[in-house]
C-alpha cells in the first residue's frame, strides 16, 4: 500500500478490525519510511452476473439502472432512501447468491416487484403496470385484489391504503 504522505510502497499494519457490518476490513497502517499513520479499507470485489434481456441480448448488471427504476416507481411516495438502498442490497445479494455468470432480466424484475410490494403498494402497482404490460383496468384490479389478500399485517403497517374506503 503506497503511503499517501511520502509515496513509499512499504507500510505495516498496526491494527485490523471489521467495519460496515462486516462488509469491510479497516486497517490502521504505518509507513516504514516517514512513520506517518493512515487508514485503509478493504472490501471484497464481487462480480455481479450479466443480465440476459428478453431479446437474448446481454448487458452488465447496472445498479444505477435498477435504482432509477425503483425510484421512478417510488416517486412521491413516503419511502425513505435507506429502505430503498436496503432493498437494492437484497436484490444484489440475490443476484450474487445465484452463483451464475448470467441471469435473466425477468428474475431481476420479480425481485424488484417483491421488494416494492414490501415497501409501498402504489409503487408496486406502478412497477407492475409497466413490467407486466397491463392491457386494461381489469388487470390492475386483479393485482390490487391479490395484493390486498396476500399482504401480511406487518407488511401493511406503515403503508398508505391503495383505495380510500371512506364514507363514500
Amino acid at each position: 500500500m503506497r503511503c499517501p504522505f511520502c509515496g513509499a510502497l512499504d507500510s505495516k499494519v498496526i491494527d485490523s478490525r471489521l467495519a460496515s457490518d462486516g462488509e469491510q476490513v479497516r486497517r490502521r497502517r504505518e509507513c516504514l519510511r516517514c512513520e506517518e499513520r493512515f487508514t485503509t479499507y478493504e472490501t471484497a470485489e464481487l462480480t455481479l452476473p450479466r443480465v440476459v434481456k428478453s431479446n437474448n441480448s446481454r448487458e452488465v448488471f447496472s445498479e444505477a439502472k435498477l435504482r432509477a427504476g425503483m425510484l421512478r416507481a417510488l416517486e412521491k411516495r413516503p419511502v425513505g432512501i435507506d429502505a430503498v438502498e436496503a432493498a437494492l442490497g437484497r436484490i444484489k445479494h440475490a443476484a450474487l447468491a445465484q452463483g451464475e455468470r448470467e441471469i435473466p432480466s425477468r428474475m431481476i424484475g420479480e425481485w424488484v416487484m417483491e421488494e416494492l410490494r414490501r415497501l409501498d403498494q402504489v409503487a408496486y402497482i406502478r412497477f407492475a403496470s409497466v413490467y407486466r404490460s397491463f392491457e386494461d383496468v381489469h388487470a390492475f384490479r386483479e393485482v390490487i385484489d391479490r395484493l390486498e389478500r396476500e399482504l401480511t399485517p406487518e407488511e401493511l403497517r406503515g403503508q398508505m391504503p391503495l383505495i380510500d374506503e371512506g364514507d363514500g
